[in-house]
Parts: structure tokens; C-alpha cells; sequence
């Protein structure tokens, strides 16, 4: 399972990017802007990380690269671009892209150069690993710890929350998790998420201190260790 970060202003072109990233069992967060693109891809840990060159207000992709390079980032980038000049190829590779994909593309070959990016960037690299508060999730063999203690998880569970952990502190809606998680299989009005996120609640905060998931009335839900002010269970 991979978590990918999919920096791109075009919502369609996220959503099939994101919706493809889902049915093949990977974990993807989507960001619209620069700002909240390098909030996301400097607090959270990616296995990679899909930019486009042409964002809102003006900003080339290729600032936010250089910029999470000059941090010492070292995700694997595939920038995305509709630019296919020679010149503008070498500027992205240059600013620090790891690989250079042309609008439009195949999702295929899409997923080939990022299966060859991630699979360069992970050898001989430790185990990945998500942590919040006392919860670790190691995603290479799929175990999940709190205080130490072993958590049994099923694949949906472990992507579940997965995508919880990749969005700690902020509130996750059902449509995110449609999207991300369920890849639209189900209806929007079904009890599904609920059950999930019930089940999922009951292993991972059973018999501890602190609860780290929280359902947000009205807006959905949140893994944190702080306590939300509007948390309704």
C-alpha cells in the first residue's frame, strides 16, 4: 500500500488519479493549492509524491518542489505537466523531480513510473511507519501498535485508517472516504462508513485512556489526540 499525495488543481483529473491510487488498494490525499500542498507533503509521511506544474494563482509546482527539497524532503516527485518542451522537462527534473509525466497521460504508465520510483526510493530503506500519539501503523507488514499492544486489522481497516493517520487532526468527510478508501462503490447514503469507523473505533480505543477517533457532528470524522470542540461520539 502506498501513500501518495496528489498536488493537482484539476478536480477531475485528482479524482481519476485518486480513484485509480483506491482500486489498486493504495491510500492517496489530495491538495488544490501551494499552501496547503506544502503543509500536507512537510507534516505527513509519503511513499510519493504526484505534482502538477500549473496551480492556482500563478504558482509553477516546480516552487513547491524546490522548496521541499531545499527542506531536505527527499519523497520521490513525479511532476505532472502539460508543458513538453525539452527545456521544461530539464527545469522540472533540475528543481528536484525524481520523473517527468506529459499531459495527458495513460493511468498505467502512470502507475508504472511511480511503482518504479517507490521501489527505488524504499531500498534498502527501514520499515514505513505512521505514528500519532502512542498509535504506530507499520505499513510495510500491515501490523498496527498502541502503547505496544498489537491491533488486528482487515485491508480495509489498515487503509481505513491509514488515511485517518495521513489526515491527523483534521476532520475526514464520508465523501473523502468514498473517494479514498471505498473508490465509490458504495451508495453515499449507506451505513457503511459508520460501521466501519464504529469497528475501527472499538480496536483502536478500546481499554485506553484517550480516544484518538472522534466523529465530528455534522462533518465527519477526525483522528487526534486532541479533542475536538464540535465531537459528537
Amino acid at each position: 500500500m502506498w501513500r501518495c499525495l496528489i498536488i493537482e488543481d484539476d478536480c477531475e483529473n485528482a479524482r481519476y488519479i485518486a480513484k485509480g491510487l483506491a482500486e489498486l488498494g493504495h491510500v492517496s490525499v489530495i491538495c488544490h493549492d501551494s499552501v496547503q500542498a506544502l503543509e500536507r507533503a512537510t507534516q505527513s509521511s509519503w511513499d510519493v509524491i504526484i505534482l502538477d506544474r500549473m496551480l492556482p494563482n500563478g504558482v509553477d509546482g516546480l516552487a513547491i518542489l524546490s522548496t521541499l527539497r531545499s527542506l531536505g524532503q527527499a519523497t520521490p516527485v513525479l511532476v505532472l505537466s502539460a508543458l513538453t518542451g525539452t527545456d521544461e522537462k530539464i527545469s522540472g527534473l533540475n528543481a528536484g523531480g525524481d520523473d517527468y509525466l506529459i499531459k495527458p497521460f495513460s493511468f498505467s504508465e502512470l502507475v508504472a513510473r511511480l511503482n518504479a520510483l517507490i521501489r527505488r526510493s524504499q531500498a534498502g530503506a527501514d520499515q514505513r511507519r505512521l505514528q500519532v500519539a502512542d498509535l504506530v501503523a507499520y505499513l510495510d507488514s500491515g501490523k498496527v501498535e498502541r502503547s505496544g499492544k498489537p491491533i488486528a486489522l482487515q485491508p480495509r481497516e489498515l487503509r481505513l485508517l491509514t488515511y485517518l493517520m495521513l489526515n491527523a487532526h483534521n476532520t475526514v468527510t464520508r465523501t473523502m472516504l468514498l473517494e479514498h478508501v471505498w473508490d465509490y462503490r458504495f451508495d453515499p447514503q449507506s451505513n457503511v462508513i459508520d460501521v466501519q469507523i464504529s469497528r475501527l473505533r472499538r480496536k483502536v480505543d478500546a481499554g485506553q485512556a484517550t480516544s484518538l477517533i472522534h466523529t465530528i457532528r455534522g462533518a465527519g470524522y477526525t483522528l487526534s489526540d486532541r479533542i475536538p470542540a464540535a465531537e459528537a461520539g
